[in-house]
This record gives structure tokens, C-alpha cells and sequence, in this order.
């Protein structure tokens, strides 16, 4: 752990009956939940379950129409400092006009000039892009271009890191380098990591542990810890047994009917008593 980065604070995110309407839609449904500090947490599920939506009301960026989000104890009303969120369309993300240190800088430019200089360039070798400050964001490939947006956010020295399926428009070998590159930050500064993705492989790779959510209206189906060692590979993980039997659970709960996902709810409101995550 980076005391530089992280201080002395520990995150802890709670999620207390968490539900999203959008007219007469209901996209998530009390959703209990609480995030374990110091960890990669996954969020995967099927096509359209509201994943996305619930990574925004945990950022802050949306309001639950019921329950609550609780970020190191207090309500969540707006993005809380500490919170830091990269987004799938790195494109969208970054200013083509800027340089790759001024987009890393952007962020965090009321900082002192001194201590700004020292956290861009912690961010940009984090990322191994040192020597690429002076690039444009169109100079560059896709991967190099969401490092970047990775950069700018551990610029902000964040406690939590949200991921919004941030590999899904890059290419396969890239998004393997990018997965690592994540685990490897996490273990080096211990940040706490809450991704969300649609793809299970990934989901099982990257995670401690993983919130398996419904078809909507959303409840969680299943948490599961994933006890795979590490330092993880992509040749040797996703060859163990406990990583084939593990990826084909999953792929069975997003398959399994509606009905299941229901009577999977109750149970888990019981473990999230116990501490688990709901």
C-alpha cells in the first residue's frame, strides 16, 4: 500500500435498499450491498440489468428513486471526493485538443503547481506511458488512449476506483494488457476497485469477488468469492479448475430464469447481515 495515495482513510461503500425507476421501468430493486475495502469487486449480469445504473448512483451521477448509498459513512449527494470513475468511451473522455499531461492534469489543475507536476507524473509511469506526456489523445492507439484515462484518474489520488466496462471497445490482447494493468495498480497502491463488465472471463480474472445481478428489474442473483491466487496470468488462471468452474457457475445464473434470481434475493439479504456483499 502507497500511504501517498491512499492516507489513512479506509473506503467503505454501502448500498442500503437500492432501487432505480425511470418512469414506469424499474431498472434495479433494493439492492443491498457493501463493498469490501482494499479489493477488486465485480459487477456483471445480463444485457440491459441496469449494471451501468447502479455504477452511476454509486459515483453519484444518478439518484436512487429508493434506499441509499453511503460512501465512507456518509450519503452519497453528488460525486464524493475520494471517488474516481473511468468510462467504456475513453474518446468521450478525454480532450483531443490537450496533450496526454494536461488531459492527466485536467482533473486535479487548482492543485498547487508543484504537487499537480508530482501527481501527473506518478499517474502517466503507473500507466507506462512515460515518455508519451507530449502525445495528443488521436495520436494514439485505443489502449494507450484509456491508460490515459486511467492515468487522470489515479491523478486524482482516488480510495475508489469505479470501471465501467472500460475494455469493452479495444481489442482482444490490448484489453488482456489493460486487465493486468489494473490488478497490478490495485496491488501496488490498494485502492478499492468496483468493475462493471458483461464479460465473464474478465469478470472471474479480475475479481475477489463477484456480484452476479438478474435480468431486471435487477436483484443480486449470487455473490461469489473468487479465491484464485495471486498474481494472476492469463495463460496459467484461466487454465486452474477453480477458474473453469467458477466461469461456468456464472454463465449458468445468467442463464438460469427469472424465478431463480428472485429466490436467490432472500438469502442474500440474510449474508449481507453476516457482512457479506448483497
Amino acid at each position: 500500500m502507497t500511504e501517498h495515495v491512499l492516507g489513512s482513510e479506509v473506503p467503505e461503500l454501502q448500498l442500503t435498499g437500492v432501487s432505480r425507476r425511470y418512469g414506469d421501468n424499474l431498472a434495479v430493486r433494493s439492492i443491498d450491498a457493501a463493498i469490501p475495502a482494499h479489493k477488486i469487486s465485480v459487477i456483471v449480469g445480463p444485457s440491459g440489468c441496469g449494471k451501468s445504473t447502479l455504477l452511476r448512483m454509486i459515483s453519484g451521477l444518478d439518484t436512487p428513486t429508493d434506499g441509499e448509498v453511503r460512501f465512507e459513512g456518509a450519503p452519497v449527494r453528488g460525486v464524493p471526493e475520494g471517488l474516481a470513475m473511468v468510462f467504456q468511451d475513453y474518446s468521450r473522455s478525454l480532450y483531443p485538443w490537450m496533450r496526454v499531461d494536461k488531459n492527466v492534469a485536467f482533473p486535479i489543475r487548482r492543485l498547487p503547481a508543484a504537487e499537480r507536476a508530482e501527481r501527473v507524473r506518478f499517474a502517466i509511469e503507473e500507466v507506462g506511458l512515460k515518455g508519451k506526456e507530449s502525445l495528443y489523445p488521436w495520436q494514439m492507439s485505443g489502449g494507450m488512449q484509456q491508460r490515459v484515462a486511467i492515468a487522470r484518474a489515479l491523478a486524482s489520488h482516488p480510495r475508489l476506483l469505479l470501471m465501467d466496462e472500460p475494455f469493452a471497445s479495444v481489442d482482444a490482447q490490448t484489453r488482456a494488457d489493460l486487465e493486468d494493468l489494473v490488478m497490478r495498480i490495485q496491488a501496488e497502491l490498494g485502492i478499492t476497485v468496483l468493475v462493471v463488465t458483461h464479460d465473464i472471463d474478465e469478470s472471474v480474472y479480475l475479481a475477489d469477488r463477484i456480484f452476479v445481478l438478474s435480468t431486471p428489474p435487477s436483484v443480486v442473483a449470487e455473490v461469489i468469492d473468487v479465491d484464485l491466487p495471486r498474481p494472476r496470468d492469463h495463460v496459467s488462471t484461466k487454465t486452474e479448475p477453480e477458474f473453469v468452474r467458477i466461469r461456468g457457475h456464472v454463465t449458468s445464473l445468467l442463464r438460469r430464469p427469472d424465478a431463480d434470481a428472485e429466490g436467490a434475493h432472500g438469502s442474500l439479504v440474510a449474508s449481507t447481515a453476516a457482512g457479506e456483499i448483497a
